[in-house]
């Protein structure tokens, strides 16, 4: 089993649009794959059209192996399955901080499931917390959307410093350009800056796009409905290129 988690400290970049792309390209491939989201707001499991489990709540996700397998729910797709979110996930940090080794909770969790699945996704929430040090240390990769504005830019430089800090390993992170329009100049050139910066930031990039945009109307992967589309193909190159770094 392979964990790629997506990632940013920083809400808007795209995240959840990659998690749910990234895990439809990956079961397409023949994988068997968990979109795990753990972000409250939900929105992988509105895109799949997957309601959350009403009784996965609270401490239950990290101490209650049938609760937590038993909210694992089919997707519309072969190979695809998905543990939806619910609100509760926003008091993780609260239940986290009481337990005894508080920061690879997440990994004992995971690991109940892990030899049903090739790959586990982890759609994350965006903050820095224990449930994202959890994830700093499960994944095997972490997939880092960045927007090329200035504040973005930013978001990612703390989060390397963050791992600087912690001493967790930074080859894990692999940033890309997300909602990237390559008519703006300033476009470009933050691309290429940040790749000469940070070692592991990929040539990769997925467009600024409309078809991205339908996904809450459609509610499925633009890989789904828009294969051939700039911004499908541009997922399904991003999913190539995190297989050749995760070695799945």
């Amino acid at each position: 089993m392979k964990i790629v988690a997506c990632y940013s400290n920083k809400g808007g970049v795209g995240k959840t649009a990659t998690s749910v792309n990234l895990a439809y390209a990956c079961a397409m491939s023949g994988k068997q794959t968990l979109l795990c989201d753990m972000d409250p707001q939900g929105a992988s499991g509105f895109y799949f059209r997957v309601k959350p489990s009403r009784k996965l709540k609270k401490q239950a996700f990290f101490k209650d192996v049938d609760c937590f397998t038993g909210a694992i729910r089919a997707s519309d797709y072969d190979n695809l399955d998905l543990l939806p979110a619910n609100m509760s996930y926003r008091d993780f940090d609260i239940f986290l901080s009481r337990m005894k080794n508080r920061r690879s909770r997440l990994k004992k969790a995971l690991k109940a499931v892990g030899n049903e699945y090739d790959v586990i996704i982890l759609d994350c929430p965006p903050n820095i917390s224990l449930l994202s040090e959890n994830v700093f240390r499960v994944a095997d990769k972490i997939v880092v959307p960045v927007i090329p504005t200035t504040l973005s830019e930013r978001t990612l430089e703390q989060l390397y410093d963050f791992f600087n800090d912690k001493k967790y390993q930074k080859k894990k992170l692999l940033p890309f350009i997300s909602m990237m329009q390559k008519r703006k100049n300033l476009h470009k050139e933050t691309r290429l800056r940040l790749q000469k910066k940070y070692k592991n930031f990929l040539d990769n990039s997925i467009p600024f796009s409309t078809d991205i945009e339908k996904m809450g109307v459609n509610r499925a992967p633009v890989l789904a409905y828009a294969r051939s589309s700039p911004a499908a193909k541009a997922y399904e190159k991003l999913w190539n290129a995190i297989q050749d770094k995760v070695k799945i």
